[in-house]
């Protein structure tokens, strides 16, 4: 009887501890399995003109369209901790599908998406070495999928694009020296480099710089004002919303901007003048959130879970890449569309070839580079 007793106690004190929440965060968000997306913010908000926004509008168009819940949380600030917080506030509220864009949020994925093995963590432009510290750390994330791009093809034909339309001032204005910004940047030296081969041009001229941040301010735009003031035509601003120091300084000399990222031609004409958009490397993430979100609706995560995809050139169609140039760019004499088509039609079949390196920045055999360093940093 006392041995009865004994087991019918410790029964209910289990059932108590259930009843009360004493399972696991990953039990408790797998307690409604119900698609429920929550989307955390970058550098930045979902009004950048770029990252932020572009993967906020995909999340919630999609999930609007499918009946979907949603929401979007903006960190406290840059930390760490703070995208933390964010994530874990999210799945609280009973969020089991966490996007997150932009390669600042590896560390918390890193020590987040272990705790819960029943939230789908979908990441943009997170790759492997940001998850592994570059080989200092070991990271298993059956739960994660993330996508990167290959920026340096995009980059590569906003320059060749940029010296075909005629323009031989050039410059690259980075926002932080990441991966995805070197690669942007150094494919945009090599395809500004080819066309002038192509051309026989050796005037061509490219000031190369890194901002030390995503957004512009009075020490960029002062630095943009000295460029556009000595020559500089096009300036290739890449990284959120540092555009704005680069469109300010050309505003005042009628220079021109390359947008990055998304089409960025509405957001900078529409704020600095009309025609400042010469075109804009972008890249799909728009079609990301929805390729992954239908799949999750699908019951087809398992084609995607525990896997980081290097999405660039999938067809000869241009509007079927990853990577590529919007309808909104300035097609002339030198670049037409036809000739936009062939060059992707290069690249895909590999009859034209671009370096992802980002050890340094590629040799030229026409264009003379300024490495200018960074403005901050």
């Amino acid at each position: 009887m006392k041995k009865f007793l004994v087991m019918l106690l410790a029964a209910v004190m289990v059932f108590s501890f259930a009843a009360c929440g004493g399972g696991s965060s990953s039990e408790e968000a797998a307690a409604d399995d119900t698609m429920k997306v929550a989307m955390v913010t970058d550098y930045g908000d979902i009004t950048d003109q770029s990252f932020n926004q572009t993967t906020y509008e995909a999340c919630k168009a999609f999930c609007e369209s499918n009946d979907v819940e949603f929401t979007y949380k903006k960190p406290a600030s840059d930390a760490d901790a703070d995208r933390v917080s964010s994530i874990e506030e999210a799945i609280e509220e009973g969020y089991n599908v966490i996007v997150m864009p932009g390669y600042a949020f590896a560390n918390a994925i890193y020590e987040v998406a272990p705790l819960y093995e029943n939230v789908k963590f979908v990441a943009l432009d997170v790759s492997e070495g940001d998850l592994t510290a570059y080989g200092e750390r070991e990271f298993d994330g059956p739960n994660v999928y993330s996508a990167v791009y290959q920026e340096e093809i995009a980059g590569y034909m906003a320059g060749y694009a940029a010296v075909k339309l005629g323009y031989t001032k050039l410059g690259f204005l980075g926002g932080m020296a990441v991966p995805a910004v070197q690669r942007y940047g150094h494919g945009f030296v090599q395809g500004a480099d080819a066309a002038a081969s192509e051309l026989g041009k050796s005037d061509v001229e490219i000031k190369y710089v890194y901002g030390g941040q995503f957004f512009g301010d009075a020490d960029i735009t002062a630095a943009m004002d000295t460029w556009y003031g000595a020559g500089t035509e096009c300036v290739f601003a890449c990284g959120g919303g540092i555009y704005s120091s680069a469109a300010e300084a050309a505003a005042k000399t009628g220079g021109k901007v390359i947008g990055v990222d998304v089409d960025q031609a509405g957001i900078i004409d529409g704020a600095y003048g009309e025609g400042m958009t010469v075109t804009s490397a972008m890249k799909g993430l728009g079609a990301t959130v929805n390729t992954l979100l239908g799949a999750i609706k699908d019951g087809k995560w398992d084609e995607y879970a525990g896997q980081i995809q290097n999405l660039g050139l999938v067809s000869e169609t241009p509007s079927e890449n990853y990577v590529q140039l919007p309808d909104s760019t300035q097609w002339a004499d030198g670049f037409q569309q036809a000739d936009y088509e062939t060059l992707v039609k290069e690249l895909f079949d590999g009859t034209r070839t671009v370096s992802a390196d980002i050890d340094a920045i590629p040799a030229t055999t026409a264009v003379k580079v300024d490495d200018q360093g960074a403005i901050k940093g």
